[in-house]
């Protein structure tokens, strides 16, 4: 699936700043979580918002405020997109 460059670029960045043995699966889970919201609103690529998604619906618990903290680090405005929604966790 086709990313869009910027977001693609700050996904990676986000990624290398996690601990080396969550890496791979943050990534492989984040991507594919991605890429079933953009199938589900029938777009053809993944954009910021999708990547913010799949990280507030998928991330467990213990992580929550690391991931939040690497959002903010690498520029992922999630705020903009009604994160964190009722029902999330708390920063």
């Amino acid at each position: 699936m086709i990313w869009e460059t910027n977001t693609q670029e700050k996904f990676k960045l986000l990624i290398s700043k996690i601990p080396v043995f969550h890496r791979r699966l943050t990534e492989e889970a984040v991507t594919k979580r991605a890429r079933e919201i953009v199938a589900s609103r029938n777009a053809g690529q993944i954009e910021e918002e999708d990547v913010v998604a799949a990280f507030f619906s998928d991330v467990p618990s213990p992580f929550y405020s690391m991931m939040v903290r690497l959002l903010e680090q690498t520029g992922f405005d999630y705020k903009k997109y009604g994160f964190p929604k009722n029902g999330n966790h708390k920063k």
